[in-house]
């Protein structure tokens, strides 16, 4: 047994066969005993086993040696040279690591459900956003149908004018302020609605049938070669456009439809940046109430493309039973 003992003690280092260097990690001093004869890195396996701090996340900072992590361009520099140096180390420990590596596929895992969630609204969400009141602006207030008569001479051409006057920025202003609706915009035979006398030749510009079932308007000439002023033409929609809340000529009528002019015609100047005089013509354009446009809104019958008056037009009907009372055309004398 004595001899025992007398063998573990000559083979137990003494002091003297030991050093101790000490780093500074995280604030706090960390002495760290190897044998006389160990190299940097036996200090770095010391490292990981006492500080868990794993070799690949090692940095030392050593005074007028600089920065040495493994592996070690010297990996053999002895240790006991490091013995007295102020060493800081840098590296994260191995539960440091595995906190961070666990938040960070958190914090990926959110993300990537953060993502396909915006993806799923993204792919729900309406094309576009509009109030319910720009949907009806848009798809109520204006003239449900354009329509030219197919028995004239080029309707393409009368297709061409209806598109202009539905989107007209006065026309389109109008309709959504007072929301009118205009079933069918239509042209009208220009034989029919017609009426020759010893005293000339009247010719209605206009027709609403039933406060705006159907407005028709006279586009062409006599003759079918060409197509009537357009601003006439518009001024004659102007005026039908307010028998679809006023049927008779009286003065409530009448200040609708100067009304609606002067938003057409502000709206027209606005457009092309003019003026008269400086001042806005819509503010001083009074249209005259001599020129007979129609003879009211025009209620009761059924439509028929083509019928007139005069019932000289290709197919067309009498339709003096559909004029009587109301009547419903806007005039013009020669």
């Amino acid at each position: 047994m004595a001899d025992q003992e007398v063998r573990d003690v000559q083979t137990s280092p003494t002091n003297e066969d030991l050093i101790e260097i000490t780093l500074t990690h995280g604030g706090s001093s960390h002495p760290i005993t190897l044998a006389r004869d160990a190299t940097i890195t036996d200090l770095s396996a010391a490292v990981e086993t006492e500080l868990s701090i794993p070799a690949g996340n090692q940095k030392f900072l050593v005074p007028k040696l600089g920065l040495q992590k493994p592996p070690f361009k010297d990996p053999q520099l002895p240790a006991a040279q490091l013995v007295g140096k102020k060493i800081t180390l840098m590296g994260t420990t191995a539960s440091a690591v595995a906190s961070l590596t666990s938040a960070s596929a958190t914090a990926s895992q959110a993300v990537a459900k953060r993502e396909a969630a915006l993806a799923h609204q993204r792919r729900h969400q309406p094309k576009a956003f509009t109030t319910p009141a720009t949907t009806t602006n848009e798809t109520t207030y204006t003239f449900m149908a354009i329509r030219p008569l197919p028995h004239l001479p080029h309707p393409e051409k009368s297709q061409k004018f209806l598109e202009r006057l539905k989107a007209d920025p006065g026309i389109v202003a109008a309709m959504r302020k007072h929301k009118f609706r205009v079933g069918l915009l239509t042209e009208m035979d220009p034989l029919a609605y017609t009426e020759a006398t010893h005293e000339g030749t009247t010719r209605i510009l206009g027709l609403n049938r039933n406060r705006g079932e159907v407005v028709e308007l006279r586009l062409r000439t006599d003759a079918y070669d060409g197509y009537r002023d357009y601003k006439t033409i518009r001024n004659t929609l102007c005026h039908e456009l307010a028998h679809n809340v006023h049927s008779d000529h009286d003065r409530n009528f009448w200040d609708l439809c100067h009304e609606i002019e002067r938003e057409v015609a502000r709206a027209d100047w606005r457009k092309n940046g003019r003026s008269v005089g400086g001042e806005d013509l819509a503010e001083v354009y009074e249209p005259s109430e001599e020129v007979a446009y129609d003879h009211g809104g025009w209620t009761g019958g059924e439509f028929v493309l083509g019928v007139g008056r005069t019932g000289r037009g290709p197919g067309a009907q009498s339709a003096r039973d559909h004029c009587e009372g109301d009547g419903g055309a806007y005039e013009e004398d020669e």
